[in-house]
């Protein structure tokens, strides 16, 4: 309320100066009458002719600067002072002489004629000038609309563009669509009727309101209407406006297609992971199985096979079955970790703890490789599941032994980042791209090389970033093809849970 009022105190001051400078003109242009007329009286000798034409000089020049009124007003104190100083009887307003009458009607008209032709150059010139100022306004919103980085926020900002470009007080957007209105600031909502911008959107007729100076244009894309563009305190030409409301709409069918490309995107990436996720899960399945069936269906044929053998098919069904419940144990604790269904136990433990806890586990799996441990002595103390974080060591530095040949290091680092604990466990594999990054920590997602070489259910990953998740932290990595992989995951130093 105060910024409006500010606004109307502000307005009402600058209208009230203007007219008093309006009003200032009117004895300007009458002493100036009066100065050429006495100058040429008494300088210049009582030189009628010249009187006359420098009185018709500076008519036509006050008609191109000031108007046609000043102009008008001008004409007739001029064609009073020439009949006082230069008509007989000098030094008086009567005419004497019926010619002379003549001579004063032909000075004021052509005073008029020429007044009228200056004003209405000078007003072509202003009409002209005013197009070319807003062809370049509308070039310059063309340029903003169609170089947007972002169109999803298109929308947002176009009522502000136009508004900045051809300085209103206050631009609306409606969509009929979305049945949604943008503004330019948040003073913009009280100038623009809502039911007024949706009765031009659905009439499809501009709507003109010279009390508010306000202009509504209806949005169209060939014959459909797709909403209202409302200026406000704007002079801006019908088809100037005609033009905006065509880049806009424009700008509205632009963010229109961007929208469903993006949603039909996100529906075939989601397809795409669905099959690979799926057809992952059952490989991870079927491999097991396949063993299993094809052990039986020997032991059960009418082969003879000896103890050696019949003892190596024993040793095949058993190592599938453990496969097997493995990978079935492990789709269940993923969907309790989702379900956020298991209980942490959460005590204050050192990284460098579970880092010895995952590398006992792993001592036969790490025997080809060479592990480097860099953890500061002086680290805090976290508050975590000591078994569960262990569990995420394990699935990190398994996958950095199978993915990476044999001989090369691993190096496990742990340092601290702000109020967080980072833990680092590097390899020097062929690395990841970018496109499966976004995707590698997916249940029973796995590298599309490594899927048929490298025994896995795709599942391991996925465990690990929901529980560290679980403890409030974050887990990612940095890969590059042919250099390694970097995973890497945080833990709050004050977890809130």
């Amino acid at each position: 309320m105060n910024r409006d009022g500010n606004r109307c105190r502000i307005g009402y001051n600058l209208t009230v100066k203007q007219t008093a400078q309006r009003l200032l003109r009117y004895p300007i242009v009458a002493a100036l009458d009066l100065l050429i007329a006495w100058a040429c009286y008494h300088v210049l000798h009582r030189s009628a002719a010249t009187a006359g034409f420098v009185l018709l000089l500076a008519i036509l020049l006050i008609s191109a600067t000031w108007g046609l009124r000043c102009a008008i007003f001008m004409a007739v104190v001029a064609t009073m002072f020439y009949n006082f100083f230069f008509l007989p009887p000098i030094y008086s307003f009567t005419v004497a002489d019926p010619q002379n009458w003549i001579a004063l009607a032909a000075f004021l008209t052509t005073a008029i004629i020429g007044s009228q032709l200056s004003e209405r150059a000078r007003r072509r010139t202003r009409e002209a000038n005013q197009r070319r100022k807003e062809v370049e306004r509308l070039y310059a919103l063309s340029q903003q609309v169609l170089i947007a980085d972002n169109v999803f926020e298109l929308l947002n900002k176009l009522p502000t563009y136009i508004a900045d470009v051809f300085g209103a007080a206050g631009v609306a957007l409606f969509l009929e669509d979305k049945q949604k209105t943008y503004f330019s600031d948040i003073n913009a909502q009280s100038l623009f009727p809502p039911e007024q911008l949706r009765a031009v959107s659905g009439r499809g007729e501009p709507v003109f309101d010279p009390n508010q100076r306000s202009r509504y244009m209806p949005l169209r894309m060939g014959v459909r209407t797709v909403g209202t563009l409302a200026v406000a305190a704007c002079d801006i030409s019908r088809e100037t406006l005609e033009a905006v409301g065509s880049l806009v709409a424009t700008a509205i069918e632009r963010t229109s297609m961007m929208e469903k490309l993006s949603k039909a995107d996100a529906a075939r990436e989601s397809d795409r992971l669905r099959a690979l996720l799926l057809d992952s899960v059952t490989h991870e399945f079927r491999t097991p199985l396949t063993a299993i069936k094809a052990s039986a269906e020997t032991l059960l044929s009418e082969i003879e096979l000896d103890k050696p053998e019949l003892k190596e098919l024993a040793t095949v069904i058993n190592e599938e079955s453990d496969r097997l419940n493995r990978l079935i144990g492990e789709a269940a604790e993923v969907a309790q970790l989702d379900a956020r269904q298991v209980e942490l136990h959460l005590r204050p433990h050192s990284i460098s703890d579970a880092v010895q806890l995952a590398l006992q586990r792993l001592e036969k799996t790490l025997d080809k490789h060479p592990v480097n441990v860099v953890i500061p002595k002086d680290l805090p103390a976290v508050s975590m599941d000591l078994d569960r974080i262990v569990e995420v060591l394990v699935q990190l530095l398994d996958n950095a032994a199978k993915y990476s040949p044999p001989q090369t290091p691993i190096q496990i680092t742990a340092e601290l980042r702000g109020r967080n604990l980072v833990t680092s466990v590097a390899d020097q594999g062929p690395g990841i791209d970018d496109m499966e990054q976004s995707m590698i920590f997916e249940q029973f997602y796995r590298g599309r090389t490594q899927r048929t070489s490298v025994q896995g259910t795709g599942m391991g990953l996925a465990i690990a970033r929901a529980i560290v998740e679980l403890h409030g932290g974050t887990i990612s990595l940095t890969s590059q093809l042919g250099r390694g992989s970097v995973f890497y995951f945080s833990l709050p130093l004050n977890p809130t849970r």
